[in-house]
């Protein structure tokens, strides 16, 4: 069950992580060095033991994909993970995600469309070794927020499927690795659908991943719950265009259950319809170190 690789990791940080101070002041039991791999010909990695919710996670990667920095985009789609962050005044976060993705700037000034360029590249040489997009911008960290804790993900092509493995530096095993998971699952999905590619690996390679303090609990309650099945995440609207995607062309459903033919006619404004197919326990809440 592919859900159960990241309970193992959370029970080996909860009964083995390294007590570690770290910039918060919270403190953290940290490990270094793992790896998750997922295989999204099937299923999609929401995971299950505790609610996730996807439409904070669609709508994060929305923003990313279109340059974003400010935190008004995701407010109007009622989504506020970002806020704590951002300046109270503007809302501006500084060049963060999708500035890096989407307009990178050299010491010459000029920017790059590093995801444009990817997908460009996936379909003109998809046995490159050079199909990389990189956060990490040395010279832009001063003005980031919150310097990139997922840094690097690369794109490889094989047999007709598409795989997408990601270096993630600083891990928050109980709230941010779960949303990690789905997010780049999903971005996996998305440009294996531009690019006329089937879904292979997402494959999450982790530096310092660690459970802070006060989650110590929060994860011990995780533990003792059993895993749903995972949904499968269906492209209800296929885009040619990475960019011009929308959060209703998504839609989770049962992995065993074929969707009816006639909702694929129906629009989904109703939440609890359209993603029908995620099982889950309830949500655990916890504080978000800031």
């Amino acid at each position: 069950m592919q859900e159960k690789q990241y309970l193992d990791l959370l029970r080996e940080l909860v009964e083995e992580g390294v007590p570690k101070p770290d910039r918060t002041g919270v403190g953290t039991y940290s490990l270094f060095g793992r790896q998750f791999r997922f295989d999204l010909s099937e299923e999609f990695p929401l995971l299950t033991t505790k609610k996730v919710h996807f439409r904070s996670v669609a709508y994060e990667l929305l923003w990313f994909l279109s340059g974003g920095r400010n935190v008004r985009y995701l407010n109007e789609a009622g989504v506020r993970i970002w806020d704590e962050w951002a300046d109270p005044h503007t809302g501006d976060l500084g060049p963060i995600y999708g500035a890096q993705w989407r307009s990178w700037t050299g010491a010459d000034g000029e920017a790059v469309d590093q995801m444009a360029q990817v997908v460009e590249e996936i379909r003109a040489n998809p046995d490159s070794r050079r199909l990389v997009v990189s956060a990490w911008n040395v010279s832009d960290l001063p003005k980031m927020a919150l310097p990139p804790c997922h840094v690097l993900f690369q794109f490889y092509v094989a047999e007709g499927k598409l795989s997408l493995s990601l270096y993630q530096r600083s891990a928050d095993i109980f709230l941010g690795v779960p949303f990690n998971i789905a997010s780049y699952s999903l971005l996996l999905r998305m440009v294996a659908q531009v690019t006329g590619l089937e879904p292979g690996e997402f494959i999450h390679n982790f530096g310092d991943v660690h459970l802070y303090r006060n989650h110590t609990e929060h994860a011990r309650e995780q533990l003792l719950r059993e895993p749903l099945p995972l949904p499968r995440l269906e492209i209800v609207t296929p885009r040619a265009d990475l960019f011009s995607f929308d959060y209703d062309d998504f839609m989770l459903v049962e992995r065993e259950k074929e969707r009816p033919e006639q909702s694929r006619f129906l629009t989904f404004a109703d939440e609890s319809y359209k993603h029908k197919g995620y099982s889950h326990h309830p949500a655990i809440r916890a504080p978000v170190a800031v």
